[in-house]
């Protein structure tokens, strides 16, 4: 049962100045779920914007107001309908059967774009902006601290250490980039 007090929607309200209760109270009972995800289902939320190109998903992820929107909207103008976008904000991350799996959720961002899908997680990409395109690989050791950057933290220490773990099998198993990036067409080649 997810739900979410009066407090934590007064909170959130004042926090993020949102006028509309409803999406603030949606806001807390998704925060509210994600918390559970690592104990109960081997999943967490990684804020970044996912796409799917040839079966494959693919995570941008960055501080909010970067460009991920930006970025997956210029893979979609580059790529067409080779690419669907599965989720623009909130994709949740699952570790299922010895591989890590992305889905689409209803929290998807402002602009609304997403899908009721799973795509295999090949990538995360995370954004910079710059004045020049460029993408790295970049070692675990790196991608560690900016990862823990993108995901909601537990509250409590079981959820917390079922997130460490499923952290560090992501950093394992699922490639990390530094992607420097301009907003033209050419960024997303």
């Amino acid at each position: 049962e997810a739900s979410a007090s009066e407090a934590e929607i007064d909170k959130e309200i004042a926090e993020t100045r949102s006028e509309h209760r409803g999406f603030a109270e949606s806001a807390c009972i998704y925060r509210n779920i994600c918390k559970d995800l690592p104990k109960k289902f081997n999943a967490y939320l990684l804020h970044s914007a996912l796409i799917e190109y040839e079966g494959r998903g693919y995570a941008f992820a960055a501080k909010s107001g970067t460009g991920k929107s930006t970025h997956i909207s210029l893979w979609k103008k580059l790529f067409g309908d080779g690419v669907r976008v599965i989720n623009g904000d909130k994709p949740i991350v699952r570790y299922l059967d010895g591989k890590f799996f992305a889905y689409g959720t209803p929290w998807c961002g402002k602009e609304g774009l997403g899908a009721n899908a799973c795509v295999p997680l090949k990538a995360i990409c995370f954004l910079e902006r710059d004045r020049e395109n460029s993408i790295a690989r970049i070692p675990s050791a790196e991608a560690v601290s900016k990862l823990f950057y993108q995901v909601l933290m537990p509250d409590d220490i079981e959820n917390l250490d079922s997130l460490i773990a499923l952290l560090d099998s992501t950093l394992a198993s699922v490639s990390c980039h530094i992607r420097k990036c301009k907003t033209d067409i050419e960024a997303a080649r």
